[in-house]
């Protein structure tokens, strides 16, 4: 009975705590645009509906509410006659923010999808999230003057190859003192001209 008398006691503190906590919030919230112009809340704080019968490219109109837990300055029903005719998708890649690639190959040209998002104060046609195909450029910290840096000094012992992933290959120049020599020289030119990248598939940090 100890035992759940002090499960029930932790329980209902954490549920005061919580109570507490969301009242914060919501008093954070009020203070944070209360002395802000209604038509500049972000997209979380109001709803719009856009006419969509426009040209592309051109301007339409939006007809926005705030929300009702949201206090701003002047009128909480309001018209934006900005908007741009454009669905969210086809805004230019300065207004998206996308997933980082990782875990794909930068030497293979296929792109890869990733999911973005939209600014929450950039107006726009139909879903805020989509889909983009974007090549390959994550890093995930390995340096080419490290990397080149090994290949010169200890490359004979393969742990150039080691550094980028390359274990097998790395054990092989070890037991071959560098393939005698010649393999050292290759990896060296290989690695110096960026053809040999980490095994990951990710791009050189330089």
């Amino acid at each position: 009975m100890a035992d759940f008398g002090r499960i029930f006691c932790i329980i209902w503190v954490t549920c005061l705590d919580l109570i507490f906590l969301s009242k914060i919030t919501v008093a954070e919230n009020i203070e944070l645009y209360k002395n802000i112009p209604c038509n500049q809340l972000p997209l979380t704080k109001i709803n719009c509906s856009y006419k969509r019968d426009c040209v592309y490219g051109d301007k339409t109109v939006g007809n926005c509410t705030v929300l009702s837990n949201t206090h701003c300055l002047g009128d909480k029903a309001f018209q934006l006659l900005e908007v741009p005719c454009s669905y969210c998708y086809q805004l230019p890649k300065e207004a998206h923010d996308c997933e980082l690639p990782v875990h794909c190959k930068s030497t293979l040209p296929k792109p890869v999808v990733v999911k973005c998002f939209i600014s929450d104060y950039q107006h726009c046609l139909g879903s805020r999230s989509f889909l983009k195909s974007v090549k390959c450029n994550w890093k995930s910290g390995y340096h080419w003057s490290t990397a080149f840096a090994l290949s010169v000094t200890l490359g004979g012992f393969g742990v150039d190859r080691f550094y980028l992933g390359y274990w097998k290959e790395g054990l092989g120049k070890l037991f071959s003192f560098g393939g005698l020599g010649v393999w050292t020289l290759i990896d060296i030119v290989l690695i110096g001209v960026g053809y040999i990248k980490p095994e990951d598939g990710s791009l050189y940090v330089f």
